[in-house]
């Protein structure tokens, strides 16, 4: 696509998948414009938005004119486009062959196994009550981290991958911040919570937090 790139990601400001590619953007340091989608009116359900990413989910990012969406796609992406020094490479450049496959693991059971479930549409599959809907999301959350837990007791350092922050974390940081909100309680996941803390006290993930782009009150 060449060096000059005009990029616009569109998002939601609470929206997990949307945290990993802004956070990826932020320790990256690559410049976009963001454009926020409300997921609670429909408008990711517009012709609008459907052109721009045919699930009708966020994030999709926009580079000069053409789309892609899907967090982990859009990551591998920005990691193949804008290489970075080591210490933001997310891919875990110098890990071993079984670090990078743990690493997916633990993004791929955020990714594909929890998060998904928590999303507003299948909350409101299961049940039309709120509450309801709140232990469905709840009880899914508590599951898949749980076993990412178990993960990090092997893998963990700093970060869930030893000491290099990479895409697990990525992952791994939103989805802590889906079970607070949730009102799952951390006090099993002991790992995911002191990687989480750490992670929070950071310049890029507090840039990228959903505190910093929530839509400001009128």
């Amino acid at each position: 696509m060449g060096t000059d790139m005009n990029l616009t990601l569109y998002h939601y400001w609470r929206s997990s998948c949307s945290w990993r590619v802004r956070w990826a953007f932020e320790l990256k340091g690559i410049s976009c414009r963001y454009v926020a989608v409300n997921l609670l009116d429909g408008e990711v359900d517009s012709q609008e938005h459907l052109q721009r990413n045919p699930m009708g989910t966020v994030p999709a990012l926009e580079v000069n004119g053409a789309f892609l969406g899907q967090s982990l796609a859009i990551i591998q992406w920005a990691e193949e486009t804008f290489p970075a020094p080591k210490h933001v490479a997310l891919n875990l450049p110098d890990g071993s062959p079984w670090e990078r496959a743990k690493m997916h693991q633990i993004a791929e059971t955020i990714n594909a196994d929890i998060q998904p479930l928590q999303n507003l549409t299948p909350q409101q599959l299961h049940s039309p009550n709120p509450e309801e809907q709140k232990k469905w999301a709840a009880h899914w959350i508590r599951d898949g981290l749980t076993a990412v837990e178990k993960v990090l007791e092997e893998t963990s350092g700093q970060w869930c991958i030893g000491d290099q922050l990479s895409l697990a974390d990525l992952c791994l940081i939103p989805q802590v911040f889906s079970a607070v909100r949730y009102e799952v309680s951390l006090e099993k996941l002991p790992i995911c919570r002191r990687i989480y803390d750490a992670a929070r006290a950071t310049p890029a993930c507090t840039a990228s937090s959903p505190e910093v782009h929530q839509p400001k009150s009128r």
